[in-house]
Formats: structure tokens, sequence, C-alpha cells
């Protein structure tokens, strides 16, 4: 059976299912996070495998909640991407964009958006030579993260706090993951569209490749679809399923460069599946290479384009070639990618319920990863 894709004309390879073997296969690996969940790592994951072509696993365990009367999860329940939003939304369009000539790697981000370089006359001069290349690199020299949502009660406010959050570096002197970068590059872009980054990625991405269950804002009808993220006692005070976890994004209507996609396993496990295949009908294989390829500065770097690829030590395990490229989420959401494999691997969970403080997903996702590739063994 096929997973259901349109435009069968275009020539897109179909993503096939082969899933009669996953329980005995991948025993060792569904353990892992059986175990997981039982020391209360997480109350819910699902999770997509595609190798050579093929779906080999799709599995989901646990339920929305650690309450036994909870929802149990399924393979259709939809997750919180977090930060997955970068690769899957924001870079994609940020590489359609590449192809069609509307943007320039080299191009400074306040010749698109002047705001940037407006009311801050000790950094103006470096924030004049950031360019699109180092906010998708996370070289531009802004900081990680701010709690905007403090002092920022509309998407109005929470835009002119990123324009003028200081820098923490010079641009280009070190690598530094930023939320704020990816903010900021989610407006360039929209600006170049002309269009919102969920209207585009809609059209251009989600809808061709058929992955029905991604989402901007979920619709109310979603929500019981959906596990939830946080009890949040101290922002919105009260619990947060079927909106954004993440409270910046929350502000900025739950659409912004960093944070607020939805999606399912195996929608990831399409996205995957295109990748592999060059881009494949959206892309052409030379933009996924530049894209995906480890970047040579600055020094030390493990970022490519958007994506991230394997360090030492490294959330991907141990297993992942040096051309695999992925990305992590806040939520406990991750999607890696190899391509002289032909692996994919999604697994996403709400490890942030009910209050983010539990960092055992560190451990258990690279155990995960690895546990997966052995039971592939000599194929892999």
């Amino acid at each position: 059976m096929n997973l259901t894709l349109p435009n069968r004309e275009s020539g897109f390879s179909f993503l096939v299912r082969n899933l009669v073997a996953q329980e005995d296969r991948f025993r060792s690996a569904f353990g892992i996070l059986e175990n997981a969940i039982a020391a209360r790592a997480f109350p819910a994951c699902s999770l997509a495998v595609t190798f050579r072509g093929e779906l080999v696993a799709h599995k989901a365990l646990g339920r929305f909640t650690y309450d036994p009367a909870s929802p149990e999860v399924s393979s259709a329940s939809i997750f919180d991407l977090a930060s997955l939003t970068k690769v899957l939304a924001t870079n994609a369009m940020a590489m359609i964009l590449y192809e069609r000539g509307l943007l320039d790697l080299e191009a400074p981000v306040t010749a698109i958006v002047p705001e940037f370089a407006v009311g801050l006359a000790n950094d103006d001069a470096r924030r004049r030579v950031i360019t699109l290349r180092m906010l998708l690199a996370h070289s531009s020299g802004l900081p990680a993260y701010k709690k905007l949502f403090l002092r920022a009660q509309t998407r109005e406010d929470l835009v002119q706090a990123v324009f003028t959050t200081p820098l923490t570096a010079a641009p280009g002197a070190r690598a530094e993951y930023s939320d704020i970068g990816f903010i900021i590059l989610g407006i360039v872009l929209e600006r170049l569209a002309d269009e919102s980054l969920a209207t585009f990625c809609q059209r251009e991405f989600f809808g061709p490749l058929g992955m029905t269950h991604t989402t901007f804002n979920p619709t109310p009808a979603m929500k019981d679809s959906i596990p939830p993220t946080a009890d949040d006692r101290t922002f919105r005070h009260r619990i947060i399923q079927g909106v954004v976890q993440d409270e910046n994004a929350s502000v900025l209507g739950g659409i912004a460069g960093h944070a607020g996609l939805f999606s399912t396993a195996e929608d990831l496990a399409i996205f995957a599946h295109a990748m592999l295949n060059g881009g494949h009908p959206i892309l052409r294989s030379t933009t996924v290479e530049l894209f995906s390829r480890r970047g040579s500065a600055p020094e030390g770097t493990s970022r490519a384009l958007g994506w991230d690829t394997p360090s030492t030590p490294s959330q991907s395990g141990k297993y992942f070639s040096e051309r695999s490229f992925g990305h992590l989420g806040y939520t406990g959401t991750s999607l890696w990618i190899d391509p002289e494999r032909q692996l994919s691997i999604a697994l996403l969970t709400n490890r942030t319920w009910p209050d983010c403080q539990n960092q055992a997903i560190k451990q258990i996702r690279p155990a995960f990863y690895d546990a997966v590739i052995e039971a592939l063994g000599k194929q892999a």
C-alpha cells in the first residue's frame, strides 16, 4: 500500500509501506520508547522510519498525558513540532525562493527589513552586514532566545522587540543557534514572497507532497488529535493543547519562522522522502545539497543552511553519516535524514508535559536512533 500523495503524473517516487515485520525488526528500539514512557520521560510518542524508499516503521506509544484515563495516541496523532518548523517551513520556503531567484544568500537583512537597523546606534554598523546566509547558518550574532513575550502583548510589539534585540557577538564570528534569527528570517521571507509563511508553504510544499496533517494554527476540530504540551501556569494559565507551546510564537499569532507548525510522523516521513529524492518534485537536488551541506564557517560549526549536521556527541546518535542532516524541536521532536543510507527517522514526543523540566529525551533520543540503525543491520 502506498502513502497517498497527489500529482502521481509528476513522477514523484511514492513511499511504499512495508510494516509487516516492524514489531520484530525494531523490538529493541520500540522497547527504548516504552521504557521511557514508563519512566515518565514523556507521555506520548509517534515515530516513522523510511529506508530505501519504504516506510519500514510507523508506530505510536503512550497516552496524551500520564493520566491512565487520558486518550491513547495513534499513528494519526498530531504533534507540536516546535523548532522543526525551522526546516519544514522556513527553510523549505527559503530553498524555493532561492531557486526562483528571489532570495540572495548574500543580501543584507536590512535591504529587506530596514527596521532591523533602526534605533540601535551601537549595533547599527554590525547589523548592516548580517546576511540571509548568516540567519540560515545561525551565525548572525543574535542571541539564542529571549522571553520577549513577557513585555510584548501583540504581534507588532513582539516583532519590534525582535528587530531591536541587541547582538551578542560580531556577525559571522561564531555559530549560536538562534530563535531570534529565525523569527527575523520568517519575516524576511514573507516580504520577499509578499505572502504569509503558512499560505506559501501550504501551496508550495505541504499540499503538493500530500502532507495533509501539517499546518500552522490547527483548527478546533483537530484538537482531539493533538497531545497537550504544557500545563502553563505562568503565562497563559491553561493547558496548552492544539495551540503552539512556544510563547513568543503564540504572541506572533501561531505563525512564526522559528515555531508554530504541527504535523504527524507520517507527514514528516513524506517530507524526508522528498529530501532523499533530491527534493523532487518540489526542489532541485543541487538546492537540497547546498542547504544541507555543513558550512565551513564559522570555525567549528555543525550547521548547514537551516539544518544541523551530526556532531560529537550528537542527538542523532553515533551512526548517521557525515552527509546527514536533521533538526530538533523543544517539545521533544526530531527528524534526521541520511542520504548515504537512504534513511530517515522521525520521532515526535510531548516531553514538555507538564512543565518542560524533564530532560531525559537527551539520552533517549540518540539511543533510539542507534537502535533503529542497528536493527537495520548490514542493510544500512
